[in-house]
């Protein structure tokens, strides 16, 4: 058991009795909770479409299927981010064409290797919201524009976040969110994706439910009696169960936002003593859900990285590392370029504690620790 763990689930009796309700209404398929927490993200992002889905992975998969892309299509994505980003590119036969990040101060992917890499064959960009600070959006559609392509929001790490007022997700032609367990807004497993185009939205929730013009819930309501198969779809479905739950989390996410900016301004000044460490969006001015935060090492190396993070664990700190590089992957082998931002990120980068219960007195243990370390 740590003393500071890495994160802390925010649950409460509100959520028990949320799954309760569920139950007692004997509908816990996809129903009116599922259709509920789908208005409620609308409304928070201030987009048209939400459709609530298993998890973000699926989120991911259904961009790419709805917007066409193939075998022989090749979508530009970053390597610092989790799998699931890339492997969705994978599902639909595409080829990823991995892409490095601005710089050790923004570990979002860069808009100038995102160019520089396109080709004929370029279909869509997927970028990853690092942390829950914003990717150069206004550089990253100027280049889509241009070229014609498509861009996808993995917007996992940035429930609320903005870029210049807009929110995270709501920017390119799709935003996926993930609701796992470590994430601000926690359903144990779920996902959401969004758009505001309405022919996407159709298309999305026909294809999340195996291609089926009418769902369960629809017919159990007397609104359609028989339904029809139009398309090869997929079990995406998320249940009542677990947006009830997403819904007793939307109650909690500006107050928790709102503390992690104050423990996010707590690091900021015990680190600024520490000139051995880079803080990444040390001057980011937007709203950020600061679902991690990571450090870099300066002059450091995947050995001294490690056994700084053991001496740490020794003293009761958790800490973690988002993320090993993709693109260094076995099964990515055959898609292997270097990309040497990203690669010492992976090897210098500590992902530290981050959640709304954590205290100055924390961030002071945390911080003396790294400083004899470092």
């Amino acid at each position: 058991m740590y003393k500071i763990p890495l994160f802390d689930l925010n649950f409460d009796e509100k959520e028990e009795n949320a799954v309760l309700d569920v139950i007692r209404s004997k509908w816990i398929s996809t129903g009116p909770k599922t259709l509920e927490f789908e208005q409620r993200f609308s409304e928070m992002l201030n987009i048209k479409h939400s459709i609530a889905l298993a998890n973000c992975t699926v989120a991911l998969h259904l961009a790419l299927k709805i917007l066409d892309i193939e075998e022989g299509d090749e979508v530009i994505c970053p390597s610092l981010t989790f799998v699931a980003t890339v492997n969705a590119i994978r599902y639909v036969n595409a080829t990823p064409v991995f892409a490095d990040i601005s710089g050790y101060d923004d570990l979002t992917i860069s808009p100038i290797d995102i160019e520089s890499k396109i080709t004929s064959k370029t279909k869509a960009i997927i970028v990853m919201h690092h942390a829950g600070f914003a990717c150069d959006m206004d550089s990253i559609m100027a280049i889509a524009n241009k070229h014609g392509i498509k861009v996808i929001e993995d917007a996992c790490h940035g429930p609320l976040s903005e870029y210049k007022g807009r929110k995270l997700g709501t920017i390119g032609d799709f935003g996926c969110f993930s609701f796992f367990s470590n994430k601000n807004i926690s359903t144990g497993e779920g996902g959401m994706l969004v758009t505001n185009n309405e022919q996407y939205n159709q298309r999305a929730r026909l294809l999340r439910s195996h291609g089926m013009t009418s769902m369960s819930y629809e017919r159990a309501k007397g609104h359609s009696t028989e339904y029809d198969v139009v398309e090869f779809g997929f079990n995406y479905r998320m249940d009542d169960i677990h947006a009830a739950i997403g819904i007793a989390q939307l109650n909690k996410i500006e107050k928790d936002l709102n503390l992690r900016a104050k423990i996010r301004q707590f690091y900021l000044d015990k680190l600024s003593q520490l000139d051995r460490v880079i803080v990444p969006f040390k001057e980011s001015n937007d709203f950020s859900s600061n679902y991690i935060f990571p450090i870099i090492l300066k002059d450091s190396d995947f050995v001294k990285r490690n056994m700084v993070r053991s001496q740490l664990a020794e003293v009761g700190i958790q800490t973690s590392v988002h993320y090993p590089a993709v693109h260094r992957f076995t099964t990515y082998k055959d898609y292997y370029q270097p990309l040497p931002k990203t690669e010492y990120v992976a090897d210098c980068s500590i992902t530290l504690p981050m959640y709304s219960k954590l205290t100055q007195e924390d961030i002071d243990f945390i911080v003396e620790n790294l400083a004899k370390l470092v």
